[in-house]
């Protein structure tokens, strides 16, 4: 009796041994391989170099037996952390250059890409995180469940040994792709992050993330001295202001002492800053770096700011920022959404990239979908960002593009930085969506290289993520061969990826519509909501200005002029309704609907031809991946296919609400060559603005 009970007890902990390693998508791109044996050599030791020995040792696909050699040795030609790597060795400057040489070596062996001696770089110096988490543990903007670095209760500072372990796993993913720095906290901040609990939590984030690199940043609220400090203001100029921040600060530098600095949302959308006291965001931003400037801090200052009035929104943040030129410290960077309106999931890129010239400038990112579907759509982030950093802004002539104007290439800015809203939280895969890791993936690897391509991210995350070859407890039974699998599985799903972003364009907002949502979370679709007691900026149509004339947004010499904040030849390619790029169209000019666009079609049934697009994509989406399922695991590839059905049913709702509500307007009809709606606008203005349409 006694031997069957120990055969079931061993069977049911070789079952729970499985399950715990279960494709569930906790590991990321960072999934346990089969390693074979290595020699690791190094003379110096530290906690980073310990962790990149461990990460040889566990990860390591070359030669069986080989030895590398880890050194630490000046090399002018190494910037900051990067490294000069070889098949057998790595040399870098600092610890960290060695332990992002052995990530790069690793993902290379695990990729199949060759390795040849080479010094890399980092194309920025600060490559940050923010999470715009909240102390009861909510997340701004967060679909992937509760914040990791805060709590809701009476026990929601203390720090836990399941904390400890979350926070170190969360360190090393970011560090296998060269992301060092975290904000944990909503830039819409709340006071008590300065108070002395939540600082002893920080501090207690900070030693765990500190040996893989990351420093940890803290989002401020700027009236903090008036309600934190008891003062009756918080003017920046005030010397008893001055006095408090110099005393919190030097409380927090005593507990972290490689706190990186402050990241401030002021005077935007209600938040308090200089401009409450009749000083600039300049006085604000000096203030702040003057009191950082002897512990090496920065002052990371968005400049995201906008007001209700009738000027044109997408123009404040350059009429507010420019005149400002070169008052900002040398220790202040100026963060800028890509876009001049809001992430939104085609915009120009802000006119401020390259405008401010002597200014340090750092773009941010939204990793997290706010406008693109949540953790329920697939959305490749790359293409997005790509696009972006390679605008031409012909600020110093033609070749301009945004990454030179904020790597330092250009301006030769003492502060090279980029920014990425995260959307990390609790949920088992920290992103809610297997494919939004792709976007967290890209966010490191470009703010690390940002001349890496589209198809070179997606294939290494593909492989690295889905690659049944050589990992441990894997469930694919790999009867196929490298081959079979690269065809069938790893192209067809790069393709979708690729394809995946224009796609959500087209069944949401395309040839330069934006910011059309529903007042619910900026989900479904809302082109008819504008209630009358709200701000006009906060509503569609404000946006899309449709009528009986056509649609658009004039931002046109004749109209808000916003084509002026443009170098040339840009301003004027912008202003010319022939020569304006036609994915921008509407974001530029209100354009009759009868217009003939280059295709010869009008308008109106290029409009329809985009939405329907859109949806025939996902269809095709949901296609790739069903055919995919032998080559991937039973849980990841379900858990895929429910997003990409819920996909599918918004996508038509999209179509169907929009292609209608426009179409009071255009009196046109919808080409007969296009699927026909499925739903009537009448319910669709109802369930939108009572939720988002299957958000769970």
């Amino acid at each position: 009796m006694n031997f069957y009970k120990r055969t079931i007890f061993l069977f049911t902990i070789m079952i729970l041994s499985f399950i715990g390693h279960a494709e569930n998508g906790h590991d990321a791109w960072l999934r346990s391989k089969k390693a074979k044996t290595v020699n690791v050599i190094t003379r110096k030791q530290s906690p980073t170099i310990t962790i990149a020995k461990n990460e040889l040792i566990q990860g390591w696909q070359g030669a069986e037996g080989s030895t590398i050699t880890l050194s630490i040795k000046r090399n002018k030609s190494l910037k900051a952390d990067g490294f000069k790597i070889n098949e057998k060795s790595i040399q870098a400057n600092t610890d960290l250059g060695l332990l992002y040489g052995v990530y790069e070596l690793l993902r290379r062996q695990q990729t199949d890409i060759s390795i040849q001696e080479e010094i890399n770089n980092p194309s920025y110096d600060r490559r940050i995180l923010n999470h715009w988490d909240n102390p009861n543990g909510s997340i701004e903007r967060g679909y992937a469940g509760k914040s990791i670095f805060w709590h809701y209760g009476k026990d929601s500072l203390a720090v836990t040994d399941s904390d400890i372990k979350l926070w170190k796993e969360y360190a090393r993913i970011n560090a296998s792709v060269g992301i060092n720095g975290s904000v944990l906290n909503n830039v819409n901040a709340s006071p008590m992050m300065l108070s002395k609990g939540y600082l002893e939590r920080v501090k207690a984030i900070a030693e765990v993330l500190r040996p893989y690199g990351i420093k940890t940043y803290l989002s401020i609220k700027f009236s903090s001295p008036s309600l934190m400090g008891g003062l009756d203001t918080s003017d920046p100029l005030n010397k008893d202001v001055i006095k408090w921040w110099r005393n919190k600060v030097k409380e927090i530098y005593t507990l972290i002492p490689d706190f990186g600095g402050f990241l401030v949302k002021a005077s935007s959308e209600g938040q308090p800053g200089p401009q409450d006291y009749g000083r600039t965001h300049a006085d604000g931003a000096n203030m702040l770096a003057d009191v950082l400037k002897p512990y090496d801090g920065i002052v990371m200052w968005r400049a995201f700011v906008y007001s209700a009035n009738d000027e044109d929104r997408a123009k404040q943040a350059y009429n507010e920022f420019v005149p400002l030129d070169g008052q900002f410290r040398d220790n202040v960077i100026i963060q800028v959404k890509n876009g001049p309106v809001d992430f939104q999931p085609r915009e120009p890129f802000s006119p401020l990239f390259g405008a401010l010239k002597k200014t340090a400038v750092m773009p941010e990112l939204q990793i997290t979908q706010e406008y693109l579907g949540h953790s329920v759509h697939l959305a490749f982030l790359a293409t997005m960002w790509k696009e972006f950093l390679e605008s031409d802004t012909y600020q110093e002539g033609q070749g301009s593009t945004v990454a030179k104007c904020t790597d330092g290439s250009l301006f030769h800015q003492k502060l090279t930085a980029i920014a990425g809203v995260a959307n990390t939280g609790l949920d088992t895969n920290w992103t809610g969506h297997t494919f939004a890791q792709s976007n967290w993936y890209t966010f490191g690897r470009l703010a690390w290289n940002h001349e890496l391509t589209n198809e070179q991210i997606a294939d290494e995350w593909i492989k690295l993520t889905f690659s049944p070859f050589d990992v441990k407890n894997s469930e694919v039974k790999t009867d196929f061969s490298k081959e079979d699998w690269s065809n069938n599985f790893l192209k067809p799903v790069k393709q979708m990826m690729l394809d995946s972003r224009e796609a959500i364009v087209d069944y949401m907002m395309p040839l330069g519509l934006h910011h059309i949502f529903s007042a619910n979370e900026h989900y479904g679709p809302g082109p008819w909501w504008g209630p009358a007691r709200v701000r006009k900026d906060w509503t569609p149509p404000y946006y899309h200005k449709a009528d009986s004339l056509g649609i658009g947004f004039d931002r046109s010499v004749t109209g808000s002029n916003a084509v002026s904040q443009y170098e040339e030849p840009l301003g004027s390619q912008f202003n010319n309704i022939e020569t304006c790029p036609e994915n921008l169209l509407l974001w530029f000019h209100h354009v009759p609907w009868n217009y003939k666009m280059k295709n010869g079609k009008t308008l109106w049934d290029n409009l329809c031809y985009h939405y329907d697009a859109g949806v025939q994509k996902v269809e095709e989406f949901q296609k790739i991946w069903d055919m995919a399922k032998p080559y991937l695991d039973s849980e990841r590839f379900y858990r895929v296919q429910s997003k990409l059905r819920n996909q599918r049913r918004n996508a038509q709702v999209w179509k169907d609400g929009c292609l209608l509500y426009f179409q009071e307007f255009s009196k046109m009809p919808i080409p007969y060559d296009i699927e026909r709606p499925i739903y009537d606008l009448k319910d669709l203005k109802i369930s939108t603005m009572k939720r988002p349409l299957d958000y769970k």
